[in-house]
Order: structure tokens, then C-alpha cells, then sequence
């Protein structure tokens, strides 16, 4: 998995884990970083995003309070997309992005 490479090249080494409950609720990447701040990250195989694509993450984010610390879609679109206060969707190609 490519992000397991990133992290491994990062100064601040997260921690990576995956949140699913019983219902069916579910985020494919969770990281929580040193100060226990946690990042949740979708990934979706489409050009396009919507709002709903965000529906469990703001699940997870109801759900940790503060430690949320951001929430991201990745998508095989071109460009970020703001989809709230701390809520973003970015071109899957930006995990190889060094500006």
C-alpha cells in the first residue's frame, strides 16, 4: 500500500489503521499521529465526489470528538475539492505531489 511507504518516509510516523463497525460503517485509512490527532481518508475509485462520499467520516469524526483532526476522499479527479471545515477531497495523485 502505497501510504504504508509514504509513512514510513515521514518524520512523523502515524500510526495507520482501519474503522468499521457491525452497521456497516466504515473508513479505509485512519492515522493518528503522536498527539493522538486522527486524519480519516476514503479512497474511491471515480472522477467525480459528492457529499455523501463523506458520510463516514463525519460518522467517525461525530464519533472521536476532537482528536478529529482532518478528513480526506481520494479520488481520480484532477483537482482538491473543499467539502466542508476540514473536509477535503484530493486527486489520488497527490500522495506522489513534493510542492
Amino acid at each position: 500500500m502505497e501510504l504504508r511507504k509514504q509513512i514510513s518516509w515521514s518524520q512523523e510516523r502515524p500510526q495507520l489503521f482501519h474503522f468499521r463497525i457491525q452497521t456497516g460503517q466504515e473508513v479505509d485509512i485512519i492515522l493518528e499521529d503522536a498527539q493522538g490527532r486522527l486524519v480519516a481518508i476514503e479512497v474511491k475509485a471515480s472522477a467525480t465526489v459528492a457529499a455523501r462520499d463523506f458520510r463516514s467520516i463525519k460518522f467517525f469524526a461525530g464519533g472521536v470528538g476532537n482528536k478529529f483532526h482532518r478528513g480526506f476522499v481520494l479520488y481520480t479527479g484532477k483537482e482538491p475539492i473543499p467539502f466542508g471545515p476540514r473536509l477535503l477531497a484530493l486527486p489520488v495523485d497527490a500522495l506522489w505531489r513534493l510542492h
